[in-house]
């Protein structure tokens, strides 16, 4: 079998999917198209690999590539020593992993001068052979004839055949194999802490004195114990059971020596096998077994931060509707800033409600001018310091408008990364006269409208929705991540004519590159009628058209397919469907009893087959549909807005902003997530929390524990502890106090403190209809 085809049978097994279908999609990527683009519409090709496969397929290819050079590598460095036994090829072509491929190589990697080379040199390996040999014999007594200048001593003279046989034992690949698996099955994590670390340490107080199975440890305890390690709060080790396990180890040694009875030759080579154990081959264990973990706990990280990171960019848009973001400070003010239904900025303002200036009546002001004048529908307030006043003081802004006006929704949206985009190069392009400040409540407001497009602009690694994130492989980390923004920005589509190019550099096949040479096409051309018109982009040839074409949408353009995702490449078997249903394509489009009443098998071709045109139904069906879900708000309950205010037994609603390993993170209005611990999320053992939450799920739970000190909450969505929100609809949110009691209007629908009712609702009005008359 050779290389390609090697390969391709290792990655179907893992992927559940056939040999020719690994082949098939290997050539696709090799020629240079992009996962999105064959998952979506080269499924004859592949058999219908989804871009979960191909994603996986694609790392595992460029795994096992380095594996074979490395094979290739280690054979012809071998074979220039002149070791290269017919055995020893048959081993390395066996080599499943890079680190079997290592054990095998060791013994002939190029390595600095050893205490085992020191004692061939000096003549002691015969001594060993004598030992090994003849059993019976005293080793004292045969190392006596090897005592000379150079080894003075019997004692120098064991040590050295010692030496050489631990070094034997300690690049014999099939030992280390059987000892990695022993490890792996019984080995023991233990952190303990360093003294005098303790108060610097208080944090990973959990980790002082603490010890588990290897083989079991979470991706978030292990990181967390590497992470106090490396602050030099805590020491690790990685060992088997002291009680048993050297013993055991020992053993598995001594049976590669073949020690089998009790002669003096036997308790020499079992005392060598204990100190090749204990000196050598325990600590390389050690460092493999914790390059292990290591490596596992990133995957786990890493594919904890991706899936977070798909649910964030996949949530539900508030839509093309007039907003006003607000991104909260105290000292600094709050900074206001309204964009239009196309995201397009049309005002900004600087309110300072709080202390040191407290002009709660210009800033009341300021905000009602910005709604009524702007049309402002929506209201997104960022959740960073002062969050929940600037909401409280938007509710009280808003009860100062007349019953019979509209009032905005008003939602809290996360604002991470949003100053990493205002200070970046893009801002700056984008709003060149604009203060940095001001700058991240556009984004705020845009991101209610459309999270995706917004937060693109954004490097994926500083929307903060993984576990210790910092900590990971960058590298891994970074192509995960850019991966997740490719996959969820083509499975949405991209309107051609209004997106930004940062958003268009996700789309198949292009890249900022492209994406800015489009943009600067449309400013200087107008809007894209057809498809076929970005042909006349610079630098966009057929090939890139080939894979971005069908991600891209034009509305009302020449084409009615131009809105959907089918590609232009199979517009013929379309018009086929239509002139079949003796139909315009635009009444057709969207008619599902008449699509649905078609058979996909009468408009195959040598070319195009079952799914594809079963996905052009489909699309006909319902045209450039967002996979995404309808958009909705949580509602934080009244009084609630420091940790302070919460008590075991309330029951609130609030946004999942996080989902890790163990968990699922809550805001519930407080400043600090509350934790939904996975033994909590539901009546039932949940092994993943992504199987019950996703981030941006509206929950409600109930609070079971509260400490101030460590800022810590922890929250239940069991139905004996606390209730989703879905099925709770008419749940109690006690209030401050404690007392059940019906939840408190939304933030929106606030009402006037009493005793100022008349005042504020007149200032209200007053200014409304001032607005109207202008």
């Amino acid at each position: 079998m050779n290389t390609a085809a090697r390969i391709a049978e290792t990655i179907a097994a893992e992927i559940g999917a056939r040999a020719q279908q690994v082949t098939a999609a290997v050539a696709l990527l090799d020629e240079g198209a992009t996962v999105p683009f064959v998952a979506r519409y080269r499924k004859e090709v592949t058999g219908g690999l989804d871009d979960t496969q191909l994603r996986k397929l694609s790392d595992r290819l460029t795994y096992l590539r380095e594996l074979e050079d490395r094979r290739v590598a280690i054979m012809e460095s071998i074979r220039s020593q002149d070791k290269l036994s017919d055995d020893l090829a048959r081993a390395i072509a066996k080599a499943e992993t890079k680190a079997e491929l290592e054990d095998i190589y060791l013994p002939y990697k190029p390595k600095r001068r050893t205490k085992a080379m020191i004692a061939r040199e000096n003549g002691l390996e015969p001594l060993l052979e004598a030992i090994l040999a003849d059993r019976s014999a005293d080793p004292e007594a045969l190392a006596a004839a090897y005592v000379t200048e150079a080894v003075p001593t019997v004692k120098e003279a064991l040590e050295g055949a010692r030496d050489i046989l631990a070094e034997r034992l300690a690049e014999n690949a099939t030992l280390l194999g059987e000892l990695r698996a022993f490890m792996q099955k019984e080995a023991f994590l233990t952190s303990r802490v360093i003294a005098g670390q303790e108060e610097k340490g208080a944090k990973f107080s959990d980790y002082f004195d603490h010890r588990e199975a290897w083989a079991t440890v979470p991706s978030h305890r292990a990181l967390a114990v590497l992470r106090a390690s490396k602050e030099g709060v805590v020491t690790i080790d990685i060992a088997p059971d002291p009680e048993t396990g050297d013993t055991r180890a020992t053993g598995i040694v001594a049976r590669h020596i073949g020690i089998q009875g009790e002669g003096a030759g036997d308790r020499w080579l079992r005392n060598v096998a204990g100190w090749t154990w204990r000196v050598k081959l325990a600590t390389t264990m050690m460092i493999d077994l914790l390059g292990d973990l290591r490596a596992r706990a990133h995957e786990e990280a890493i594919a904890v931060f991706a899936r977070n990171l798909k649910d964030l960019l996949l949530a539900a848009p508030a839509g093309p509707r007039p907003t006003l973001g607000l991104d909260p400070g105290i000292r600094t003010g709050v900074k206001a800033a309204v964009v239009d239904a196309t995201g397009r900025l049309v005002a900004t303002e600087t309110l300072y409600p709080f202390q040191p200036k407290n002009d709660l009546r210009g800033a009341q002001a300021a905000v009602l001018r910005l709604i009524v004048q702007h049309g402002v529908e929506l209201i997104a307030i960022g959740n960073g310091t002062a969050s929940r006043e600037t909401e409280r003081f938007v509710a009280e802004t808003l009860a100062l408008l007349p019953k019979e006006a509209k009032l905005p929704t008003k939602v809290v949206v996360s604002e991470a990364g949003a100053s990493v985009y205002s200070a970046s190069e893009l801002a700056a392009r984008e709003f060149p006269d604009l203060d940095v400040s001001l700058r991240g409540a556009v984004s705020i407001a845009r991101r209610l409208q459309d999270p995706l497009a917004e937060l693109v602009k954004i490097e994926p690694k500083s929307i903060g929705v993984g576990q210790y994130q910092h900590d990971v492989d960058q590298h891994r980390l970074g192509r995960a991540l850019v991966a997740v923004v490719e996959d969820a920005v083509n499975a949405v589509g991209v309107d051609l004519n209004t997106a930004s190019a940062p958003l268009l550099a996700y789309v198949s096949g292009l890249g900022p590159g492209l994406a800015e040479a489009i943009v600067a096409h449309r400013d200087a051309s107008g809007a894209f009628r057809s498809r076929r018109q970005l042909l006349e982009v610079s630098r966009l040839g057929p090939r890139a058209f080939e894979q971005c074409a069908g991600f891209l949408r034009i509305r009302d353009g020449e084409e009615p397919l131009d809105a959907s995702a089918v590609h232009p490449e199979a517009y013929g078997v379309a018009r086929k469907i239509v002139k079949a249903c003796g139909r315009d394509i635009r009444s057709l489009m969207g008619d599902t009893k008449m699509l649905r009443g078609l058979r996909a098998e009468d408009f195959m071709d040598e070319t195009f087959g079952l799914p594809t045109v079963r996905d052009i139904l489909s699309e006909l069906e319902k045209p450039g549909r967002d996979p995404r879900p309808t958009f909705k708000t949580a509602t934080f309950a009244e009084g609630v807005e420091d940790i302070k205010d919460l008590k075991p037994g309330m029951v609130l609603e609030g946004t999942v902003t996080n989902v890790a390993a163990f968990g699922a993170f809550v805001d519930i209005g407080v400043h600090q997530d509350g934790l939904v611990h996975v033994s909590q999320l539901a009546d039932r053992f949940v092994k993943d929390p992504h199987e019950v939450v996703k981030a941006g799920d509206i929950v409600r739970v109930r609070v079971t524990e509260v400490d101030v000190a460590r800022k810590r909450i922890g929250l239940s969505m069991r139905k004996d502890g606390g209730a989703s929100a879905r099925e709770d609809g008419a749940a109690r949110s006690p209030g401050p106090g404690g007392r059940s009691s019906k939840p408190g209007p939304a933030r929106g629908a606030a009402t006037a403190k009493p005793g100022s009712a008349s005042q504020t609702g007149a200032l209200g009005a007053a200014l409304l209809d001032a607005m109207r008359k202008k």
